[in-house]
């Protein structure tokens, strides 16, 4: 199969998506398909349909490649693609309507307000969490402990995006849920040295330790949990879906990733070969 995998693009997490492209771009070469490496540039457009490819592996994280735009415009090229449709990558990347949906189907989710440029900060519980609605990879996360440091921790999202959140501190277990083609995989508990899972404690290695969660209750219920959440917003082929979950075992969903990282220290292929699928073998269930 000829494959174009898209990697780069021109979010903040560009290198993140660079490293988890050639990582994809790699394995499948080794399952013999002809695979071009291919940036998200003006000209793509027209260089998709010169290459006419059977299929296009999505790697592009955040705003431009997770967000529905790339996908809309592969829906109207007519070129076949991995991972969620245009709707679901919308929803799931804009952490407001996530959680909108969420609870409005009842789905648990820690209370938050949605904060736009100009707008009066509406919030007095602390410790909060603020990052923007529409990152990934933790990018701009910052947990506050008083009013001043949470207007300066939105001041400073702002400078990235146009809409912030402030979220509830859920005291508890950072945990995450994988799905591969409508079944979750085995639940993994992050557990970072400093504490919180930001950027830094997601991409240095010795930074964060990964634990499978050996409790069959707590990961029955968060496996129901992703694939009610994956399936609510009709998502595709693969998702995670993070967690923390109180001592009390009550879980609160934080957020939901349509195109999983694929670097070394990534969550997704790490569940998979838990679950008996190694890199290789896991890209080919993908892509099939």
């Amino acid at each position: 199969m000829r494959i174009v995998v898209l990697m780069g693009g021109r979010s903040y997490e560009r290198e993140i998506s660079l490293k988890t492209g050639r990582a994809v771009a790699r394995a499948l070469r080794e399952l013999g398909h002809e695979v071009l490496e291919m940036d998200l540039t003006e000209d793509l457009p027209c260089k998709l349909l010169r290459i006419k490819p059977d299929k296009v592996f999505i790697a592009l994280h955040g705003p431009y490649g997770e967000d529905g735009r790339v996908q809309g415009m592969l829906d109207i090229l007519g070129i076949p693609y991995v991972g969620s449709g245009v709707l679901g990558s919308a929803v799931a990347m804009d952490k407001d309507m996530t959680k909108r949906v969420l609870r409005s189907e009842g789905l648990p989710t820690p209370d938050w307000v949605c904060v736009r440029k100009g707008d009066k900060i509406r919030w007095d519980r602390f410790p909060a969490v603020v990052k923007p609605a529409d990152q990934g990879s933790s990018v701009g996360l910052k947990v506050v402990k008083n009013s001043r440091e949470l207007t300066e921790a939105v001041k400073e999202a702002f400078e990235i995006t146009e809409k912030v959140l402030v979220e509830e501190f859920v005291k508890g277990r950072d945990m995450t849920v994988g799905v591969l083609k409508d079944r979750a995989l085995p639940v993994i508990e992050i557990r970072p040295k400093k504490g919180i899972y930001d950027y830094e404690s997601k991409y240095t290695k010795g930074m964060t330790e990964y634990i499978f969660v050996e409790d069959d209750n707590l990961a029955v219920m968060l496996q129901d949990i992703a694939l009610r959440v994956h399936r609510l917003l009709g998502l595709r082929d693969l998702s995670r879906v993070d967690f923390r979950v109180t001592d009390e075992g009550k879980p609160y969903i934080l957020e939901v990733n349509t195109i999983p990282g694929m670097t070394e220290l990534s969550l997704f292929p790490m569940a998979c070969k838990k679950a008996g699928l190694d890199f290789r073998e896991m890209l080919s269930v993908i892509v099939s």
